[in-house]
């Protein structure tokens, strides 16, 4: 009788198992409020509503250390600014362009006689590169920018409208 019991309760467990359904996954990706970069870690992170969702790894100016002061000079900039427009028009997967120089660089490169520069972007690789993302970059190399793998690039596309504010960090 017990294992009559036992059998019948695994029947009923397997046939109420199959009818539960687990939920479709979440179609629409998090948008991003905000983008982080931490230049010393080398990590981008897009965060909604104070709660970082994804984590890239990236590679930046061949001379990371320091903020932009003027064209040429291989650093990435520092600071808070905006991503204020894309494209896919480009020699990278994507780009997303970085509002630098703001009028405090404008106003810096001025008092120092320098062209402050621009055209930051976080952008891909080329597309011959795949969508093998690098765990981590091993070398910066980019003139300023903000380079991260294809697959990363696809990602923060469609999670960071145009106007998010990206900060970037020493």
């Amino acid at each position: 009788m017990r294992r009559a019991s036992f059998s019948l309760a695994i029947l009923a467990s397997a046939l109420v198992g199959g009818c539960i359904q687990t939920p479709p996954p979440s179609a629409t990706p998090p948008m991003a409020d905000r983008v982080v970069v931490h230049k010393s870690n080398r990590t981008l992170e897009l965060s909604r509503a104070g709660r970082v969702f994804e984590t890239f790894s990236v590679a930046l100016g061949r001379q990371p250390r320091g903020a932009k002061q003027q064209q040429g000079d291989g650093r990435t900039p520092e600071g808070v600014y905006r991503i204020d427009w894309r494209s896919m028009q480009t020699r990278y997967t994507r780009a997303l362009h970085i509002s630098y120089p703001d009028d405090h660089d404008r106003e810096r490169a001025q008092a120092v006689n320098v062209d402050p520069g621009g055209a930051i972007f976080v952008h891909g690789l080329p597309p011959d590169y795949g969508t093998s993302d690098p765990p981590r970059w091993h070398r910066d190399w980019t003139e300023g920018c903000i380079s991260v793998g294809n697959t990363a690039i696809v990602k923060i596309w469609d999670a960071v409208p145009d106007g998010t504010p990206i900060e970037i960090l020493p």
